[in-house]
């Protein structure tokens, strides 16, 4: 019963003083989660935010729902997961029943300005983050320059180019050297 408290107080915390979505959220998990808890390791934190933005539903949802489960099975999935969806839900609901124009106070839109500011930062620090402790092998890299290269001119040309096919085809092409790699009579394997 400690664990089911402990999850849903730590992934509450997550929830309440984390703006920005999911992205600005993972500095805050792993730091919670990885570093000092230590309920999973930062590679299953990569894993997770791979799958979690390839299946629907918010990736700090699907982070939370990932190590809850893996701490206290279907009840800890579910405890943390209502521990970060409660805060913001709670807020968003006095939101809208005390303030019909919310962001019209002119001091909330200015700290609403600063906040987007500390939001990009955050998600900056996420993407350094990962990309530090990513394994340096040559395809690992070659695939991350590739996609920046390409979210970069899909945004700056203004493509209609979704970000979901860009990883499915950064998946297809990994999946596919890696059977080739694998291939038999192939030496080295996916060590190349």
């Amino acid at each position: 019963m400690n664990i089911l408290f402990d999850l849903f107080l730590t992934f509450a915390k997550i929830g309440l003083f984390t703006f920005g979505g999911g992205y600005a959220m993972i500095p805050m998990i792993e730091n919670n989660c990885v570093e000092r808890k230590q309920w999973i390791t930062h590679d299953e934190m990569m894993n997770v935010t791979v799958i979690a933005e390839s299946t629907p539903g918010p990736i700090a949802i699907n982070c939370a729902t990932y190590t809850g489960y893996k701490k206290a099975g279907f009840i800890g999935a579910l405890v943390a997961t209502f521990g970060i969806i409660l805060p913001a839900f709670i807020v968003i609901y006095l939101i809208s029943m005390f303030l019909d124009n919310f962001l019209e106070f002119v001091i909330i839109a200015n700290a609403f300005k600063g906040i987007k500011i500390a939001v990009g930062i955050l998600i900056l620090d996420a993407a350094i983050t990962m990309i530090k402790k990513m394994h340096k092998k040559k395809l690992t890299r070659t695939i991350m320059v590739c996609s920046c290269i390409a979210m970069l001119c899909i945004n700056i040309f203004a493509w209609n180019f979704s970000s979901i096919s860009l990883m499915l085809i950064a998946a297809v092409v990994s999946l596919t050297i890696f059977m080739i790699n694998d291939a038999p009579g192939q030496k080295g394997g996916a060590n190349k």
